[in-house]
């Protein structure tokens, strides 16, 4: 296996004098940069406005548990649930 160190610094030989050659003054992002900074900043906008009237929908409220004593320190009734007609659709299910 040969030496990792003799090839890095071989290419830090060739690549260091590339580098040297570039003015940084002259070296700037241009018009395509400045138009794939704005495209990602309006899709950050659009995500974000999505996203509030998502959460706006959303609510929070739980139900009241059936098993938690009332308010008055009486037991709450259990009584089961009534057998639902829908199915996970939402349709009617139909009964032959």
């Amino acid at each position: 296996m040969p030496d990792m160190s003799a090839s890095v610094s071989l290419a830090m030989t060739h690549l260091v004098p590339l580098a040297k050659e570039v003015d940084e003054n002259k070296v700037t992002p241009g018009v395509l940069g400045f138009i794939v900074f704005a495209a990602m900043a309006v899709a950050v906008w659009g995500l974000m406005k999505s996203m509030s009237k998502h959460m706006g929908k959303v609510d929070f409220k739980e139900p009241a548990d059936p098993e938690q004593p009332s308010a008055a320190g009486a037991p709450a009734k259990t009584t089961a649930p009534a057998p639902s007609t829908t199915t996970v659709t939402g349709k009617p299910s139909s009964t032959s």
